[in-house]
């Protein structure tokens, strides 16, 4: 099996490309939205947001919306530097990455205008 997972991975450039394609768009729609992205070519995309009850209250926002992104924060963080970890895959679709990028963004206002609970 795990032969078989080496040979079907060289192989299969399209899901390569296609992350490479995801993050290009979603990082371009972050900096559009105004979100402060940390330097990543990779499929994790942190978002950061300074304060662990931010980071708390736009991933809880964000799952009400029906995205999955968690919040990261200290020990695991320095403190202020709470983050989002935003992770794409493959199987996402563009359509999937712009209807995140808006929770996100529609979060992030909620959360900075005292709309969204803050813990």
């Amino acid at each position: 099996a795990s032969l078989a997972a080496l040979k079907l991975a060289r192989r299969d450039d399209w899901r390569r490309e296609r992350l490479r394609e995801l993050v290009g768009l979603f990082r371009e729609g972050a900096s559009r939205f105004g979100l402060e992205l940390m330097p990543s070519n990779t499929p994790i995309q942190p978002i950061v947001c300074g304060s662990e009850a931010s980071a708390l209250a736009m991933s809880a926002a964000i799952e009400r919306a029906g995205f999955l992104v968690t919040a990261i924060r200290p020990p695991t963080v320095p403190e202020g530097s709470s983050r989002l970890r935003v992770t794409l895959s493959a199987l996402h679709t563009p359509q999937q990455v712009q209807a995140l990028l808006a929770a996100i963004a529609d979060a992030r206002e909620r959360v900075d205008n005292g709309r969204e609970a803050v813990a």
